[in-house]
């Protein structure tokens, strides 16, 4: 396995993965044949106006753990990010969560307008497949095809979308209009497909290019699961108790529209010890990679501490 100790500190590995992501995602869509500069603006706005990265973060660094130089990983990278930034173009419309700021600045909707909003998510959606269907995505058409599979499942219905219905439904919007009271076991069904889809599917996406054994990836699988439980509930953390300058974002919006999340069932206390038990089972998970897996782990830990 690569050794890690020469490799530079995560917060100077996360700040030059997004820079490379940002610079690919900006290449592809300049020659994507978006027309007129709205649309690409918008496209843009949408993608390059910050943001942690750790999704390609954790590609990269999944198929490094066998030996996948981060340039050939970059493509599966950034299209998982297109998924994720379309998907809070489309979180952000006043038909969802109605939000007006997104990274300290205005959501596309409010930079633009609610039909370019739409439209640009949807261009970085399709755009994703685009990515991993070219060969730039690696040079064999196997692999390619089973990157192309593993995003559209976690991005779609079983994934990352149902997810999304599943937490509008939670919130009563197709009932009564009162929230459901769902039990704790519900709501990390929820928030497992909400969020933790696409956080399994950059680990997964890397121990595809990589070509890890079954052991492997049921390893990864179990970090990327307990680290995907742990973004969401420093997430709901953070609405509660982090200040909008900082956060980059409007916060105390959770409560006030009845989501289900697992502080409000069980509590600020309860939810961070569950968040260090989930760390800690994340770092379990990779003890087999040693130390090729410093920044993985790092990672978990970064994502329990995170205060944006």
């Amino acid at each position: 396995m690569p050794s890690t100790q020469s490799r530079p500190p995560l917060s100077v590995v996360l700040a030059h993965t997004a820079e490379a992501v940002a610079h690919h995602i900006d290449g592809v869509i300049e020659t994507s044949g978006a027309p007129g500069e709205r649309l690409a603006a918008a496209m843009r706005h949408a993608t390059l106006a910050g943001g942690k990265r750790l999704r390609p973060f954790l590609v990269i660094e999944s198929a490094a753990l066998f030996g996948v130089p981060a340039a050939a990983a970059m493509p599966a990278a950034a299209a998982l990010e297109c998924i994720h930034c379309y998907s809070l173009v489309h979180d952000d419309l006043p038909a969802m969560d109605d939000d007006d700021m997104r990274r300290g600045k205005p959501t596309v909707h409010r930079a633009y307008d609610e039909a370019t909003a739409i439209l640009a998510g949807d261009g970085l959606l399709t755009l994703a497949f685009e990515i991993l269907a070219g060969e730039d995505a690696g040079p064999d058409a196997q692999v390619r095809i089973a990157l192309v599979a593993s995003l559209a499942r976690a991005a779609g219905v079983a994934g990352m979308i149902g997810g999304q219905m599943l937490d509008l439904a939670a919130e009563g919007r197709f009932a009564d209009g009162a929230p459901l009271d769902l039990p704790a076991e519900a709501i990390i069904e929820l928030q497992a497909m909400k969020t933790g889809a696409l956080l399994r599917q950059a680990c997964e996406a890397g121990a595809l290019l990589g070509r890890a054994g079954a052991g492997e990836r049921a390893s990864l699988d179990r970090y990327a699961r307990a680290v995907g439980r742990a973004f969401q509930i420093a997430d709901d953390l953070l609405d509660v108790e982090g200040e909008a300058g900082m956060v980059g974002k409007a916060v105390g919006k959770d409560a006030a529209a009845g989501k289900a999340t697992l502080v409000g069932r069980l509590g600020v206390e309860g939810a961070r010890a569950e968040l260090a038990r989930l760390v800690g089972e994340a770092e379990a998970a990779l003890a087999g990679f040693g130390s090729a897996a410093t920044l993985l782990v790092e990672a978990a830990y970064f994502v329990a501490d995170r205060r944006n």
